[in-house]
């Protein structure tokens, strides 16, 4: 214990921090340098993908993950002790390559709930848990102790990055996070984050010096995407208890005052140290300009896992499998809802095996607001639609890049208020603006279909990935957002309490989840 204080001691110091920010400046001189030299070259665009979810007990409440879940290939811990986190292996963009996306992350999610099965628990692919532990939501995320002046939260994994960030985010919030949503107006720490969990496609970019401009365009496609996707629509159910306990507002309007994506205010308010790092970014120029942005961001911690007592950059990676290690740990607070990622593995090819002319050193996006969806045909449907959405807009010059910074932004919010009801704003192929949501998803999925082709992706691959997604516009809910608060609001009419109804409904998307259909089948 007190070896993670005395780490956690070290990472907010301020010589070290000081000492930090030289590495950081250092290692970016280098990275543009490499960049330059030709270094960053891809041969091909890639793929990958993280998927978050977290563990449940036979009766369906959240539990903690057992150590040994931790020893499967492809899984990984998070912040909470409830959750895990799932990824695959970078591929070519190909038939092949998207097929194997998904194979390789159904074995993962296959050999993990046999590793729960032996202790009566599962992983959920939901956004965020609304079943609490049998102590109740509160004192799972308010439990901790104050030792030797550092807090530490009863349910986070005590890793001293985790810890030193969590110091950090409460001091400057006087010890208390401001949430400011309905049924749960504050929480103790940064802890509150593990409410909430995401899915996080990435694109490998042949040349780096393109990656700006997929970046601008990705934040464009945010509040569409987000719109079919939107999977986070309630807080832990006690928690309304207590809200409607207060004698204040009834349950459809603390509902109507809800979020249908909480997942998004609930990640940016729990890690605010005052600086608005969690945000939609700001268009970029070059590559040099994003570099400078990440290097000037604010630095919250010296990570506790990086050898101060060298100045030399190795380029075997971290923890992250990226290179120029210090540069790699700062952007890993760059919390921006697109940001890029310097570094990785080299990707397979059409047969399995790494590319040969392939290389570590790459250019990535990640794209961050997707919730994790209910099945791994989604998940995949999901990704296969970003990385197409991206390159078909690149590919046919689609003007959508001339949508305003304002207008992609409110977009995406408006996204994250109502879903699949959202008033989206976009340009069209021929360059008008729009706000109707039928011709916005035409296009969106068009453009997703020339960018699979571009990317040699046949047809039959293309169907078999883009079709779940598409199929939820026809379908009688578009996002799982919206189902939910349907069978809430349903049973709730019938009779039963908001609570119940909420554990009720997340029962049924337990069961309907495990089975694997897809969502708009449902």
């Amino acid at each position: 214990m007190m070896e993670t204080i005395e780490a956690v001691r070290a990472a907010l110091g301020t010589d070290r921090r000081a000492a930090f920010d030289r590495r950081v400046e250092r290692a970016a001189d280098s990275l543009r340098a490499a960049i330059r030299a030709g270094e960053f070259d891809a041969s091909a665009f890639a793929i990958g993908l993280e998927l978050e979810g977290y563990v449940v007990d036979g009766e369906g409440r959240l539990a903690a993950a057992p150590e040994r879940l931790f020893e499967t290939d492809g899984c990984s811990r998070e912040l909470g002790v409830h959750n895990a986190e799932l990824h695959t292996d970078p591929d070519v963009v190909s038939d092949s390559g998207l097929r194997r996306q998904a194979a390789e992350l159904r074995s993962t999610h296959q050999s993990v709930q046999r590793v729960l099965r032996e202790s009566d628990r599962r992983f959920v692919l939901d956004a965020m848990w609304t079943v609490p532990p049998e102590t109740g939501t509160r004192a799972h995320l308010g439990r901790g102790r104050d030792v030797d002046g550092v807090f530490l939260a009863d349910e986070m994994r005590p890793v001293p990055r985790y810890v030193a960030l969590d110091q950090v985010i409460r001091e400057a919030n006087d010890g208390r996070i401001d949430l400011g949503l309905p049924g749960l107006e504050s929480a103790e720490s940064m802890l509150v984050e593990s409410l909430a969990t995401s899915m996080q496609p990435h694109l490998q970019v042949p040349d780096p010096a393109d990656v700006p401009r997929y970046l601008n365009v990705a934040t464009r496609t945010m509040g569409p995407i987000l719109s079919l996707s939107a999977n986070s629509p309630f807080l832990p159910a006690d928690l309304y208890d207590e809200a409607l306990a207060d004698g204040g507002d009834d349950f459809e309007t603390l509902l109507a005052e809800t979020p249908q994506e909480l997942r998004i205010p609930v990640f940016e308010r729990a890690v605010d140290e005052g600086s608005n790092k969690c945000r939609v970014p700001r268009d970029v120029e070059t590559i040099d300009e994003l570099i400078r942005r990440i290097e000037a961001d604010p630095t919250l911690v010296a990570p506790p896992e990086l050898d101060d007592e060298t100045d030399s950059e190795s380029r075997a990676g971290d923890d992250d499998s990226e290179g120029y290690a210090a540069f790699a740990a700062k952007r890993g607070t760059y919390w921006r809802w697109v940001r890029p990622v310097f570094g990785g593995e080299i990707p397979r090819g059409d047969d399995g095996a790494p590319l040969a002319d392939g290389t570590a050193q790459s250019v990535r996006i990640e794209y961050r607001p997707l919730p994790t969806q209910p099945t791994i045909r989604d998940t995949i449907g999901m990704q296969a639609l970003v990385a197409g959405v991206l390159r078909g807009v690149d590919a046919t010059d689609h003007p959508l890049a001339t949508l305003p910074w304002d207008d992609a932004k409110a977009s995406f919010y408006a996204a994250v208020d109502d879903g699949p009801d959202a008033d989206l704003r976009w340009v069209t192929r021929d360059g008008e603006r729009t706000t109707a949501t039928s011709r916005i998803h035409d296009e969106l999925f068009a453009l997703a279909r020339r960018g699979l082709d571009e990317l040699g992706v046949g047809d039959e691959t293309i169907e078999w990935a883009l079709g779940p997604i598409e199929a939820r516009r026809e379908a009688t809910h578009a996002a799982p957002s919206a189902w939910k608060r349907a069978r809430v609001r349903e049973a709730v009419a019938d009779g039963a309490s908001p609570p119940d109804a909420i554990a009720e409904m997340q029962r049924e998307y337990v069961d309907r989840a495990a089975e694997g259909t897809p969502f708009a089948r449902w």
